[in-house]
């Protein structure tokens, strides 16, 4: 049996690791593609060292300064020479991002068999392009693995087969087990001059809060209240970076006194600096599941989330992007003594995903 991962962005990486590491206890042929999605390598080669996942064994040049259609079609046609060439029995995507929709679609055509990794998700938003790139892939997987429970009951009403959904929890979830330890030895807090609780993590890059100077400007606001009361980190995501500086909003930002700017992290420096923050304040999916797992209270400003559980069941507050409503939301965080959480992980969130989904694989295979 042959299997190709594609891999194009940091989330992937994280999905991915956990995964492959239990691929490779099986008489499997694996290939992984990486897409070249995400354009800062530095990252994305301290990212595979850190995360020990093997080298790509096909490594794209994606187009970046394009739009989404555009950089999506140009994933769609390389990944589709990719397989030509590597002609595997399964491909397997991760998350939302193009490199997925553009992965599951060129395999489609070509009668190869497609695993959705994190099928299932709805925010109900259309506007977000991570919601269509959704629906696309799980309209064509063949197998369609979910984290959650909201994830089996979408699918299910969109009118996919029973027999092609497999509830199998979270491989994300697997990595942060795996490496929760090792992310303690992380110097990040001393050379951020940090103390346990005593500061927030903060990470910004949906288009709907970076890409209109009037969305930022809210943003600014809230940052602005928030720092008067905690240290906010802040890891810039590229494109939030790039907009800072085109809206001309940087020193506005350079302005905060508690506010401090660092350059995207590691896997294990920024496991360890969400681990023991106050609270992380985010317009992440993925976050609000890791914060879930590791105790910490989570303040999203959204309008909405594709991860319900972690709102029903674990730390996550979904505030909106209220300006009001963010900042009394981190103020009552902020003032509490101590952190008080009725949550609990989430059914199957128990380092044992990838597990489940070698093993309905290998079934179906059989």
């Amino acid at each position: 049996m042959k299997i190709v991962s594609i891999v194009g962005t940091r989330p992937n990486f994280i999905k991915l690791a956990a995964l492959i590491r239990e691929i490779k206890k099986h008489k499997i042929e694996h290939v992984l593609l990486h897409t070249g999605q995400h354009y800062d390598f530095r990252m994305s080669k301290l990212f595979f060292e850190e995360l020990e996942l093997p080298k790509p064994d096909e490594h794209l040049i994606c187009k970046t300064n394009v739009d989404a259609d555009e950089q999506r079609n140009f994933l769609k046609q390389k990944i589709g020479e990719a397989l030509e060439r590597q002609k595997p029995d399964l491909v397997i995507v991760v998350g939302d991002v193009n490199s997925t929709v553009a992965g599951a679609e060129a395999a489609h055509e070509l009668n190869i068999k497609v695993a959705h990794v994190e099928a299932g998700l709805r925010s109900f938003d259309k506007t977000m392009p991570e919601e269509i790139n959704r629906i696309r892939t799980d309209k064509i997987s063949d197998f369609l693995f979910t984290t959650e429970e909201s994830g089996n009951k979408n699918l299910l009403n969109e009118g996919i087969s029973k027999d092609r959904i497999f509830f199998v929890g979270n491989v994300m979830i697997d990595t942060l087990l795996k490496h929760r330890q090792k992310a303690k030895k992380s110097k990040i807090l001393s050379k951020l001059k940090l103390r346990k609780n005593d500061y927030c993590v903060l990470t910004l890059h949906r288009p709907s809060n970076v890409d209109r100077k009037e969305d930022f400007e809210n943003i600014l606001y809230i940052l602005d209240k928030i720092q008067e009361k905690i240290k906010i980190v802040f890891p810039m995501h590229p494109r939030t970076d790039k907009n800072i500086r085109l809206f001309g909003l940087d020193k506005q930002f350079k302005n905060m006194k508690n506010l401090i700017m660092t350059s995207p992290l590691g896997y294990l420096d920024f496991l360890c600096l969400m681990a023991n923050s106050k609270f992380v304040l985010t317009d992440s999916g993925g976050i609000q599941e890791e914060t879930t797992v590791l105790g910490v209270p989570c303040v999203t400003f959204r309008d909405n989330t594709e991860r319900p559980v972690t709102v029903k069941q674990g730390t996550n507050m979904l505030v909106s992007t209220d300006k009001a409503a963010v900042v009394r939301a981190c103020n009552s965080i902020i003032s509490s003594k101590t952190i008080h959480f009725k949550g609990k992980i989430p059914k199957f969130w128990d380092g044992k995903a990838s597990k489940r989904i070698v093993d309905a694989i290998l079934k179906k295979f059989d």
